[in-house]
């Protein structure tokens, strides 16, 4: 008898590896456009997003992909690696809309309500997966999901100082949004199963009563329902910046 199952522990390590493409491509694409900027001086900050000026909403669409340096991108790359993952693995019906959706409505946001400065940077994304992925795991009240957000709370939990207007160089405007849109929908999809995790004990440990068969004895009182056991069971703020 075998004692290991290759086929499976190659399909688990190509899920590990699929849920990383994605985000490791936006990351890619994101410093292929930083070295074209830095080496052509091509002055992509005017791209951003530019609060109530009609121009500026170009930067709704282009503002993710562009950033102040190499501080700047890396300071994004790494949460959004590490954030993207944990999205794309444990909840990859609500990962493609949620991106989409803290993308667009966090840079309408900005260009609404923040500054009149050049906003850039993948920040709104940044903070949505985190909010996303922290609050999925309370809402959801399963302890690997629990252990996600704890993971997220020790890794990213100082990034929160950067929702509020402390300093003039970092974009706060587009971290609050962002947390907002990602808690916001972690609560609107917190009733969609997640991925590889095991069902709660309610779900896994509920049997159904078998019908008693119509040519059991009455008196047997092993054959009646209600004599039946209850098997049920218990239950860093840095990562976005405004260019002037």
């Amino acid at each position: 008898m075998p004692s290991a199952h290759p086929a499976h522990i190659d399909h688990d390590r190509r899920r590990v590896l699929t849920a990383l493409f994605m985000p490791a491509l936006a990351v890619a694409t994101m410093w292929i456009v930083l070295a074209f900027d830095e080496v052509y001086h091509l002055d992509l900050g005017r791209y951003g997003i530019l609060p109530r000026v009609l121009l500026g909403l170009r930067g709704i669409v282009f503002a993710p992909f562009i950033h102040g340096g190499v501080e700047h991108l890396f300071n994004n790359s790494v949460p959004l690696l590490v954030l993207g993952w944990f999205t794309v693995y444990f909840y990859p019906k609500a990962s493609g809309r949620l991106v989409l959706v803290s993308w667009f409505v966090t840079g309408l946001w900005v260009w609404i309500m923040a500054r009149g400065s050049y906003h850039i940077g993948a920040s709104g994304i940044v903070y949505a997966l985190a909010g996303f992925v922290f609050f999925s795991g309370l809402f959801r009240r399963r302890i690997a999901l629990m252990a996600v957000s704890l993971i997220v709370v020790f890794l990213y939990g100082s990034m929160w100082w950067g929702a509020l207007p402390l300093q003039p160089e970092v974009s706060w405007e587009s971290h609050l949004a962002g947390g907002l849109v990602g808690s916001i929908m972690a609560w609107y999809y917190r009733k969609v199963p997640p991925a590889h995790v095991p069902p709660p004990p309610q779900e896994a440990d509920e049997v159904e009563v078998a019908e008693v068969p119509a040519d059991s004895d009455p008196g047997d009182e092993q054959a009646t329902p209600k004599n039946l056991p209850d098997l049920r069971g218990y239950d860093p703020t840095t990562t976005s910046s405004t260019w002037q």
